[in-house]
C-alpha cells in the first residue's frame, strides 16, 4: 500500500503543487508554518475523506478560494488506483475513485488506510476519554465501513437528543420522539462498542510487549476498554445483547437526562483505560512512561491493520521523533520497515542519515526535492 503521487489544488497553503513519493520513506522537512504538517494532513484525508485537524472541509480550502482539489495515484490491493476529491466551500464535496463517483466516505473504507503518529497523540495516556474515543474512531473506521456509517448515525441520534433535552420544557411535544433517538442510540451505539471491544482486545495483546520492550525495564501495560456499566464482557456479546443493555441503561438514567439537558448514557462515553505496573497511567505516569505507551499503542496500530488488510497502512510521523529522546527514535525507526512512511521534521537532513529517505523540503506551500 503506497501513494505514488499526489497533486493539491488550493488545499492549505498549497496553491498548485504535485509531489512524487518513495514507496519507503519521505522526509518532509522545513521551517514551521511552512506546510508540513498540511502535506501530512493531505494524504491522511485520502484515507477517509476525514481531517485530523479540523472538524469540516471548509477550514481545508485556501483561503479566498471557493474550493480545493486533491489528486492521487496509489497502490492498494494489489493494483494502481486513482482518487480525486473535490472539496467546495459552499455544497458537498465530490469523491472519484478510479473514474466513479462514491455517495459517502465510507465506501473508501479499507482502501487506502494510514497511521499518524503527531506531538498531540502524547495526550493519549494523560489525556481526557474523547482523545481515546477519538483514537478508537479513526482506526476503525478505516477497516469497518460499518464502523464508520453507524459512527455517523450515532452522531445524528447525539445530537438530535441533546436538542431535545435542553428545549423539552419549553416544547414539552418534544418528548414524543424522545424514544426515537434513545433506540437509535441504543442501536448505533451496541455497533461501536462491539467493534470497540475486539479492537480494543487486540490492541491491548499487541502493545503490552512493546512497551515492555521499549521501556527497557519491562513495565507492564494493560488495556482495557470501558463502555457502560450494564454491557459486561462487551468482546463475549453479541450486538442484540449490548443493544439491549444499552437500552437498561438508558431507562436508569432518564430522569437524570431531562433534570440536567445532557445526554448521560450511550457509547459516546467509552473509554480506553491505560495502567502501567498496576497503576493508572493518566494520574501517575511519568511523562517518559507515557510517552512510551503512546509510541507503543500506536505501532500496535499499524500492525492491527496490517494483519486486518495484508499490507502496512502508509505511517505518518507528525515531528514526533523530535518529541523522544534518542532510544525511543531508535525504537521508531527500527520498526517503520516494511511499509510506505512520511516523517515530517525541521532537520531533514539528519533523519534522513537516519532512515535514509527522499528528502522533500517545504517553503511557504512550495515542495521543491532535494
Amino acid at each position: 500500500m503506497r501513494v505514488d503521487t499526489l497533486a493539491l489544488e488550493d488545499f492549505r497553503n498549497y496553491r498548485r503543487e504535485e509531489i512524487a513519493f518513495s514507496p519507503e520513506v519521505n522526509v518532509i522537512c522545513g521551517e514551521n508554518a511552512q506546510g508540513k504538517t498540511n502535506l501530512l494532513e493531505a494524504v491522511y484525508y485520502l484515507c477517509g475523506v476525514c481531517s485530523f485537524r479540523s472538524r469540516g472541509d471548509k477550514e481545508l480550502i485556501r483561503f479566498g478560494e471557493e474550493q480545493a482539489r486533491l489528486r492521487a495515484s496509489f497502490e492498494a490491493e494489489g493494483r494502481e488506483q486513482e482518487l480525486e476529491l473535490t472539496l467546495r466551500r459552499n455544497g458537498r464535496r465530490q469523491i472519484l475513485l478510479n473514474g466513479v463517483r462514491k455517495k459517502t466516505a465510507a465506501e473508501l473504507s479499507g482502501r487506502l488506510c494510514a497511521v499518524l503518529f503527531c506531538p498531540e497523540d502524547m495526550e493519549l495516556v494523560r489525556g481526557g476519554p474523547a482523545e481515546r474515543r477519538r483514537l478508537m474512531d479513526l482506526a476503525i473506521s478505516q477497516l469497518k465501513p460499518r464502523y464508520a456509517a453507524a459512527l455517523s448515525r450515532q452522531n445524528r441520534a447525539y445530537e438530535n437528543k441533546l436538542r431535545i433535552l435542553r428545549d423539552w420544557r419549553e416544547k414539552p411535544s418534544l418528548l414524543e420522539v424522545l424514544d426515537e433517538f434513545n433506540d437509535e442510540l441504543a442501536r448505533s451505539g451496541a455497533e461501536l462498542i462491539w467493534y470497540r471491544a475486539a479492537w480494543c482486545r487486540r490492541l491491548a495483546e499487541l502493545a503490552a510487549p512493546l512497551h515492555g520492550e521499549v521501556s527497557g525495564r519491562g513495565e507492564g501495560l494493560e488495556l482495557r476498554y470501558q463502555t457502560v456499566k450494564t454491557v459486561e464482557e462487551p468482546e463475549k456479546r453479541r450486538q442484540s445483547e449490548i443493544y439491549e443493555a444499552l437500552l437498561e441503561h438508558q431507562k436508569s438514567h432518564r430522569q437524570a437526562e431531562l433534570d440536567s439537558g445532557l445526554v448521560l448514557s450511550g457509547a459516546m462515553k467509552d473509554d480506553i483505560l491505560i495502567s502501567i505496573n498496576g497503576s493508572e497511567a493518566r494520574s501517575f505516569a511519568s511523562q517518559g512512561q507515557a510517552r512510551t505507551a503512546a509510541l507503543s499503542i500506536k505501532l500496535s496500530e499499524r500492525e492491527i491493520i496490517r494483519q486486518s488488510i495484508g499490507e502496512y497502512p502508509l505511517l505518518l510521523l507528525d515531528d514526533v521523533l523530535s518529541e523522544l529522546d534518542e532510544r525511543r527514535q531508535d525504537f521508531v525507526i527500527n520498526r517503520i520497515s516494511g511499509g510506505q512512511v512520511l516523517i515530517s521534521a525541521c532537520d531533514g537532513r539528519q533523519v534522513s542519515a537516519r532512515t535514509g529517505g527522499k528528502v522533500f523540503e517545504i517553503e511557504n506551500g512550495t515542495i521543491k526535492t532535494t
